[in-house]
């Protein structure tokens, strides 16, 4: 595949792309407003696990945004399927799946440029994972790292948790998806993707394109507490994780509270200033400046005084995001409405792909 020469995406998107013995690795970097969009299918998924977090939006939702600018076919979808693999309260699941649609819209997902939908109004994923499921061994699912850390601390796990690999792929394939973006934690589920793509080729014929996966190049986010720790919803101290919907005094209360350490001076050095240096790298990306440039602004400034600027311009960054959150919440029929037309546009693509495979697999 022919890897593009210029983007308009704001961060910067390292696009691997992974055929049999080699990868090639390309950096995109600004682009003129004439740039025309790119050639592809961008498919990415999210867990409905609630409103989420600065590390969220920073690490991922921030270049689902731009992705919208820069390729001629993206979809977001709502991963519910994904999300039953642990134990969920039905009605709490409902309101996750909606609050998450209204956090990806007020993130500026727009519904104009990409289609955004909730994944089980798709029957085609749970079919095609199924396919799949047959072409994959337990000997590679048994290897991927997820499965051996989730069953680790449950002692035991699920056929869901086990096969929920598969599952993305099926998200993935269903789309003929070429581009993917990804953390660096799902480079190995991705692997498996293009695994299945390559064995489903062999045995039915050239029909799904290999994946590429797109890694944003934003700095991951710490816990405000334990900066050795990405910042997580799960984290059971209320004040190490910012929320998109925290008030400008939560925001401000989290981080002067945040871990640092006895020296004074502002500095970028994560390795023996972890709490200092998550602090610079999340001023930096809300403020869209470099490490190099925020540390010199800092210049005489004690951690404490720093404290307060970094507050402020994550306070900058999130109101218009919690106000719009807030707007959106309040209508639930806008939401659920806004949901179905995503699913109807993505069976639209969906149906066709499947009675391909089907035909291909030899069912009709």
């Amino acid at each position: 595949m022919a890897l593009p020469v210029r983007c308009t995406v704001k961060s910067v998107f390292r696009f691997i792309h992974k055929s049999n013995s080699h990868r090639r690795l390309f950096k995109a970097g600004k682009a003129t407003e004439t740039t025309s969009l790119l050639k592809g299918q961008v498919f990415s998924g999210i867990q409905p696990t609630g409103v989420p977090h600065l590390g969220n939006y920073l690490g991922a939702l921030e270049s689902w945004v731009a992705l919208q600018n820069e390729y001629s076919a993206v979809m977001y979808s709502i991963v519910d399927l994904h999300s039953i693999t642990q134990p969920q309260d039905p009605h709490m699941l409902r309101d996750n799946i909606l609050d998450m649609a209204a956090s990806l819209l007020a993130c500026g997902i727009d519904p104009t440029r990409s289609i955004l939908f909730q994944q089980s109004q798709v029957s085609e994923h749970a079919e095609l994972s199924w396919i799949l499921g047959c072409l994959t061994s337990m000997p590679r699912l048994r290897h991927l790292p997820q499965w051996k850390m989730k069953s680790k601390q449950k002692n035991e796990g699920s056929v869901g948790l086990y096969t929920y690999p598969v599952l993305q792929a099926a998200d993935i394939l269903l789309y003929k998806s070429t581009h993917v973006p990804v953390g660096e934690d799902q480079i190995q589920h991705l692997e498996l993707a293009q695994d299945l793509a390559r064995i489903f080729n062999n045995q039915y014929g050239e029909f799904f394109p290999e994946p590429c996966a797109l890694l944003s190049g934003t700095r991951k986010v710490k816990s405000l507490r334990d900066p050795s720790s990405k910042m997580s919803k799960s984290d059971p101290q209320k004040l190490a994780t910012v929320f998109l919907t925290d008030t400008p005094d939560d925001i401000v209360l989290k981080i002067r509270r945040a871990v640092t350490d006895f020296t004074s001076e502002v500095t970028y050095e994560p390795e023996s200033r972890p709490g200092v240096s998550n602090l610079v790298s999340m001023h930096a990306a809300v403020s869209e400046q470099s490490m190099e440039e925020v540390v010199r602004l800092a210049e005489g400034m004690d951690t404490g005084q720093y404290k307060n600027v970094v507050a402020e311009a994550i306070v900058q960054k999130l109101q218009p995001i919690r106000l719009e959150i807030q707007r959106l919440r309040a209508d639930r029929g806008h939401l659920e409405s806004l949901l179905a037309k995503g699913a109807e546009k993505a069976r639209s693509l969906a149906a066709p792909v499947m009675t391909e495979v089907r035909k291909l697999v030899g069912f009709c």
